[in-house]
């Protein structure tokens, strides 16, 4: 993997739109990331430590972060 894809997956989430059904609004209003809908899935974009705590955030709400 090279340190351009490293990052990215350190800076982003990428899920089924099902998946974050209610989360979106939540997401940008408790944490400082980006929710953009592209297609039929959702990518949350923000520093690697505000990602970390999302990823957190979702495993505990019941949705399976890889």
């Amino acid at each position: 993997m090279t340190d351009a894809d490293r990052f990215r997956d350190s800076t982003q989430i990428r899920l089924p739109q099902s998946a974050m059904d209610g989360f979106d609004c939540a997401l940008e209003e408790r944490f400082t990331v980006t929710v953009r809908e592209e297609d039929s899935q959702v990518r949350i974009i923000g520093s690697p430590v505000e990602i970390k705590n999302v990823s957190d955030f979702l495993a505990r709400n019941g949705v399976t972060v890889a």
